[in-house]
């Protein structure tokens, strides 16, 4: 089976690729030429490498593999969000959104096909989980940007697409290698961001990374009883202790809140939310509900939003109101996904379970 090279570290790749470079009678500065082609340059193959001689691209594509992810849809909303729908291998298709502001292209990634957690407001939670991504399809995503034609340079990623990225550690852990290094894709870590529910052991990982990379996380209620009914891991990581763990993270925090119209909008909530953001200095985005979510949820009104983070200036809290992008497209969190796969069965989170194909 040829070894994929977009699921090696970069320096691992270049090791691996200037040995054989060395194996094969060539000079060991021709691995460093096609390791640089995986993320820094990107093709699409290995005859692509146009400054690497012909016959050393052929043993290449014999014994090595720089699998690509097939773009399935493409949509661009009035607003110049754009969201693409790559399908896998295995049949599975995942989403990423790009949301330009200026000079600035963030790029929302998966980092899971689907999601265990079944947040009632989630449309990602509603189609079940079915497995984890691997490296080269995390940082793919990013990758893929750099193929369009033309290319886009994106400038800034947070973890908010399918998928809960501190349950899948393990890949996500070398994915923010790859992100961040100069020999990779080279995006500065505060430039990072990776958003949790609260997964507690993941944001200590994440804390014990060198890297300044950011971190938000999922509040939505900011009591136990209500975050409870909205968001089942809340059992397993009770507000209290994900608290605790954003104290401990050397790093600015965001609070990610989703408003929801009678739900979590009221006064009481401004002010709990208020103290929780003040114990661990966080900053609080304030998410309008975007149409086509999962459960029978009413949008907070623009008024009501205005109001509640009022009430949090008010309470000494640093906020911002994040703006509805791609209502034309529906960006919200896994709708494409949806669609494509609606007659599919949600598969629960076994470990990385068995992927079912239609």
């Amino acid at each position: 089976m040829k070894q994929n090279l977009l699921n090696l570290l970069p320096s691992e790749a270049e090791t691996l690729l200037r040995a054989f470079a060395v194996e094969h009678g060539e000079k060991p500065f021709r691995g460093t030429q096609v390791a640089r082609h995986l993320w820094q340059s990107p093709v699409e193959s290995f005859s692509a490498m146009t400054d690497v001689p012909a016959a050393f691209r052929s043993l290449l594509d014999e014994r090595f593999t720089i699998p690509r992810l097939t773009l399935a849809m493409r949509q661009s909303s009035s607003d110049g969000t754009e969201k693409f729908l790559f399908r896998l291998d295995d049949g599975e298709f995942i989403e990423t959104v790009g949301i330009p502001e200026g000079s600035r292209l963030t790029l929302c990634i998966s980092s899971q096909a689907g999601c265990a957690l079944q947040c009632a407001f989630c449309a990602t939670g509603a189609m079940g989980f079915t497995r984890n991504l691997q490296l080269f399809e995390i940082a793919g995503q990013v990758r893929e940007m750099r193929l369009l034609a033309p290319p886009k340079q994106v400038t800034n990623i947070v973890f908010m697409g399918m998928g809960e990225p501190l349950m899948n550690w393990k890949a996500v852990d070398p994915t923010l290698t790859v992100l961040n290094s100069p020999a990779g894709l080279g995006i500065g870590a505060r430039h990072i961001t990776v958003s949790t529910v609260g997964v507690l052991p993941g944001i200590v990982a994440l804390g014990e990374r060198p890297e300044q990379f950011r971190l938000a996380i999922s509040i939505h209620a900011p009591s136990d009883e209500l975050r409870q009914t909205l968001m089942p891991i809340n059992t397993k990581y009770p507000l209290a202790s994900v608290i605790e763990a954003a104290k401990v993270f050397d790093r600015r925090v965001t609070f990610e809140y989703v408003m929801l119209g009678g739900i979590n909008d009221g006064a009481q909530q401004a002010a709990e939310l208020a103290a929780l953001a003040r114990e661990c200095k966080a900053f609080v985005n304030l998410i309008p509900l975007h149409p086509g979510g999962a459960g029978n949820f009413t949008p907070s009104s623009a008024e009501q939003i205005h109001w509640f983070s009022r009430r949090l200036r008010a309470a000494g809290v640093e906020v911002a109101i994040r703006k509805s992008r791609g209502m034309d497209i529906a960006a919200a969190c896994d709708q494409l996904r949806v669609e494509r796969q609606r007659r599919r069965t949600p598969v629960g989170a076994d470990g990385d379970g068995n992927v079912q194909v239609a």
